[in-house]
């Protein structure tokens, strides 16, 4: 059984930075494709970004892009969600995602199998 543990939310400033942590078990993170995504109060849940399954290559939402980066650590079997330039428009649950065994891409908020317990984050302007 796959299980995604995310750890590092918390209160940030409007320009400042976090990282997230995603602790996979029962799974290696370069067997599947991982992701990251986010549901704000009151809106659907959201696509952050995504790390390929084989590979390196990410994709990311375009509100994200050019100030989040998603990368994994093989060999602590975790993946990481750098973000920078903080928004208050960016306050959400943060969850991990996994899809299933030998997926290599996902870019959108449909399609994971597996989810994180989720992580608050939230900027203040």
């Amino acid at each position: 059984q796959v299980q995604l543990a995310e750890s590092g939310g918390g209160l940030v400033q409007a320009g400042g930075s976090l990282r997230l942590s995603c602790a996979v078990s029962g799974s290696t993170v370069s067997s599947r494709v991982m992701g990251w995504l986010r549901r704000a109060p009151g809106k659907e849940r959201e696509f952050v970004g995504s790390i390929r399954g084989y590979g390196t290559s990410t994709s990311y939402a375009d509100s994200v892009k050019g100030r989040f980066t998603i990368s994994r650590d093989t060999a602590k079997n975790t993946v990481y969600l750098q973000m920078n330039s903080l928004k208050s428009e960016d306050t959400a649950v943060y969850y991990c995602a996994a899809g299933v065994f030998g997926s290599d891409i996902l870019a959108g908020p449909r399609g994971w199998n597996y989810w994180g317990q989720g992580t608050q984050v939230t900027v203040s302007s």
